[in-house]
Order: C-alpha cells, then sequence, then structure tokens
C-alpha cells in the first residue's frame, strides 16, 4: 500500500509530455503541469493550442504560469529509501533524501528543501513585480497614444474649423471683387455708350454739313469753281483711304511680327539697386530706397534699369510690355557691351535703341538727334520686335495695332538683350511696375 502511494506520488512529479521530473514546471489555465519547454514546444507544432492531458482547447496560446516544484514536493516521500525529501540537488533539479546524497548523488550539490523553495519564491515575487511593472509602462503607453490621438484630432477639428473661416473670407473677397468688376464693367460700357452716343452726334452734324455743302456744289455745278471743289473732295477721300490702308497694313504688320514672341524674364544681377523685381523676373518697379546689391560689372549703378536675362545674336524676336499707369518710362534693345556705369546716353552709337515716355505725354524715339512721337492717347501695352540680320527696330502700339517708331538701317555685331527702364516713383506718381506680357495674336483690322 505505501509503495502504491509513493509512486502516485512520484507521478505527481513527472511531466507528462517528457516523463521525467519537471524542468521549469509551469501550469495551465485548466490546472495541469508540464515542464515550460515541453508544453512550449508541443505548442509550437500543434495546429490548436490543446491541453495534451484534458484536452481542453484555447482559442489564443494561453499565459502559462510558473509553479515551484520544491514547494509541489515538501512533505513527499522518497520511493528508494522510504524517507521524507529534504534536500534539493541543485545539479540535477531533483528533490532527494537524506540517503540519496551518499549513494545516487555523489559530488552533486544539495541546498535544504525549504531554502530552496524560498529561494524559488522570491524569484516568482521578483519576476511577478517585473511583469507588473511591463504591464503598468504599456498601459502609460497605451494612454500617450490615446492622449496622442485626441490631441491630433483636435488639431484637425481646428485646421478644419481655420480652414471654413478662411474659406467663408475668400469667398465674401471674391463675391466683393465680383461685384466691383461688374460694376467695373458696367461703367465702362456706360461710358463706351455715351463716347458712341457723342460720335453719333458728331457724325451727324458732318453728315447734314455734308449735304449741305452737296446741295451748295449742286448749285455750282456750272461755276468755274466746280472743278476744284471736285478736286478737293478726290483729294479728302484720298487721304481717309491711305489712312485705311496704312491702318490696315500696321495691322497685319503687327500679327506677322508677334509669331517671333519669345519668353523674356529679368536679369536680377543687371538690376539697378533702387529697382523690385517680382519673384517670377515678370515685373520691375522703382522702390524707396536703395537696397545693398553687390555692384558687380553686370549691374547698373546710377540709372534705374535692368536687361532681359536672354541673348539675341541672329533672327527675328518680339516681346511686349505693359505701361499703363505709368507717367515715365523707357523700353528697347541694348548691346550686351554697353556700359552701365555713371551717365548713360541713350542713343544707337552708344548701343542703345529705344523710345520713350517723360511727364506723361511727351513720347520720344531716342535716336540721334531724339524725334518726338505724337501718341494721343497713349499705348496701354508696347510690343517690341527686333529683325537682326535686317538691322531693324520696331515698336508697336498693341492696343491699336499701330507702329509707333522703328529705327532702320542698324549694324548689329553684338548679343542684344530686352532693356527696361520704369524710371523713379516720383513720389509715388510713377509707382506702377513695367510688367513683360504674355503674347496675344492682334485681331486683323477686318476682322
Amino acid at each position: 500500500m505505501s509503495a502504491a502511494s509513493n509512486l502516485r506520488s512520484e507521478d505527481q512529479f513527472l511531466c507528462p509530455i517528457c516523463l521525467d521530473v519537471f524542468t521549469d514546471p509551469v501550469t495551465t489555465s485548466c490546472g495541469h503541469n508540464f515542464c515550460k519547454n515541453c508544453i512550449s514546444q508541443h505548442w509550437d507544432i500543434s495546429v490548436m493550442y490543446q491541453c495534451p492531458m484534458c484536452k481542453e482547447t484555447f482559442n489564443t496560446r494561453p499565459q502559462l504560469r510558473l509553479i515551484d516544484a520544491v514547494e509541489n514536493l515538501e512533505g513527499r516521500m522518497c520511493m528508494k529509501h522510504d524517507k521524507l525529501l529534504e534536500l534539493f540537488c541543485k545539479t540535477d533539479h531533483t528533490c532527494v533524501c537524506m540517503l540519496c546524497p551518499v549513494l545516487d548523488h555523489k559530488n552533486h550539490e544539495f541546498v535544504p528543501l525549504k531554502e530552496e523553495y524560498e529561494g524559488k519564491k522570491a524569484e516568482l515575487k521578483k519576476t511577478e513585480a517585473e511583469i507588473q511593472h511591463m504591464i503598468q509602462k504599456r498601459r502609460l503607453k497605451i494612454q500617450e497614444i490615446k492622449d496622442s490621438v485626441k490631441m491630433s484630432k483636435d488639431a484637425a477639428d481646428r485646421e478644419k474649423a481655420e480652414g471654413v473661416q478662411v474659406f467663408v473670407v475668400l469667398k465674401e473677397s471674391v463675391e466683393q471683387r465680383m461685384k466691383e468688376l461688374i460694376k467695373e464693367i458696367e461703367d465702362k460700357q456706360e461710358a463706351t455708350e455715351k463716347q458712341a452716343e457723342g460720335l453719333i452726334k458728331d457724325l451727324e452734324q458732318e453728315i447734314s454739313e455734308l449735304m449741305k455743302r452737296s446741295s451748295e456744289v449742286e448749285q455750282l455745278a456750272h461755276s468755274e469753281d466746280h472743278l476744284h471743289l471736285l478736286l478737293t473732295v478726290d483729294q479728302l477721300e484720298e487721304t481717309i483711304r491711305k489712312l485705311m490702308k496704312k491702318k490696315l497694313c500696321e495691322g497685319v504688320q503687327l500679327k506677322k511680327v508677334q509669331q517671333y514672341a519669345v519668353d523674356v524674364t529679368l536679369d536680377p544681377d543687371t538690376a539697378n539697386s533702387w529697382l523690385i523685381l517680382s519673384n517670377d523676373g515678370k515685373q520691375v518697379y522703382c522702390g524707396d530706397e536703395r537696397k545693398k546689391f553687390p555692384d558687380n560689372p553686370e549691374r547698373f549703378s546710377d540709372s534705374p534699369c535692368v536687361l532681359g536675362e536672354q541673348s539675341f545674336s541672329s533672327g527675328r524676336f518680339y516681346f511686349e510690355v505693359q505701361v499703363k499707369g505709368k507717367t515715365d518710362w523707357t523700353l528697347g534693345v541694348a548691346r550686351e557691351s554697353i556700359n552701365r556705369k555713371g551717365k548713360i546716353p541713350l542713343r544707337p552709337q552708344d548701343g542703345f535703341w529705344t523710345v520713350w515716355l517723360r511727364n506723361r505725354n511727351k513720347y520720344s524715339a531716342c535716336a540721334s538727334p531724339p524725334v518726338p512721337l505724337c501718341l494721343q492717347p497713349g499705348p496701354e501695352k508696347v510690343g517690341v520686335f527686333v529683325d537682326y540680320e535686317e538691322g531693324l527696330v520696331s515698336f508697336y502700339d498693341v492696343g491699336a495695332a499701330a507702329l509707333i517708331y522703328s529705327f532702320t538701317g542698324c549694324s548689329f555685331t553684338h548679343k542684344l538683350h530686352p532693356y527696361f527702364c520704369p524710371c523713379h516713383n516720383d513720389g509715388g506718381k510713377n509707382s506702377a511696375p513695367l510688367i513683360i506680357c504674355p503674347v496675344n495674336q492682334t485681331e486683323s483690322v477686318n476682322d
């Protein structure tokens, strides 16, 4: 009876998988004990997480709880010597009685079973404390993540609210600008209609006078002045035909030269230190104070002017510049080798082919001597055309499709650059910029 009891007691200390005494014993949630390595390897190769003893199936791999084999062995009997298990063999990790070291465990290390139990218990408490610390750290990390998500959501809500506010302000601004634009268009239309009414009235008056003169011509049909009067009418008609033909030719000519449009941008390395250039290099105006730019050889030192980045040494090219709202400006082309320091004379012999506006309404071609130009009203957009091989530089009033002036018979031997001078801003009166515009082909006069 005692032997059978001892056998059952011994079975309680054997792993059901390896059938050996427990090594690092662990217990499952169903209450069965195994070596930690045995049950881990079992589950590593199994399809399901199942207890090898009771076949209970787990949805996820269970957490294994360490158990103390020493604690389970206290009060047990040694089956071989029929004595209480009092020692723990640290070499074989087994519990033995006092006789086992002498007979079966020579040169092994032993400690009292109670001491091993207390040591294991302390290790388990330490491990449990470390696990709880790790759990706490992860809970804190989860809370940090939740707080971060909340902060992100709050920031996103604020950005959405700000975006809606900006959209509302932008919408109101667009609506206000649209109202202003409609009002501006209506005002222009009204002015156009009034101007048309005035012209019609003048033309009707002229027709009345012409009819009166026609009546007089009939009365003088047989007089000696008849021939002279007919000659005067013929001359008037011929002058009108010539003007209309000239206007038509100039419109067709502008349309032709616009085909040679090039993309021109301003060269900041040549800009005078009073000038302010736009980021895209398409606009320039004179500021209120001089900037501290390096005085490199390419830069204009005194004159408020700037060259285009592009240079041309053959062929034909054309560009357009908006001069609307300005009281003074100079435009044209210049030789790359021009003098850029001190006072600069704008003459062809010094490498400049330009036209200018001064004092709101005084236009001149900068020839030698200067040529006054009659431009009333003045142009809002000026086109510049160069035929390098023909030695031709022409300027056009783009809005009127009319030729302003041409330099002919020029002899070009160096690279040419577009030339721009917005002039001083005159206390804000001439603050409007010169703007390099994209070229839209002009409709012909007959259209």
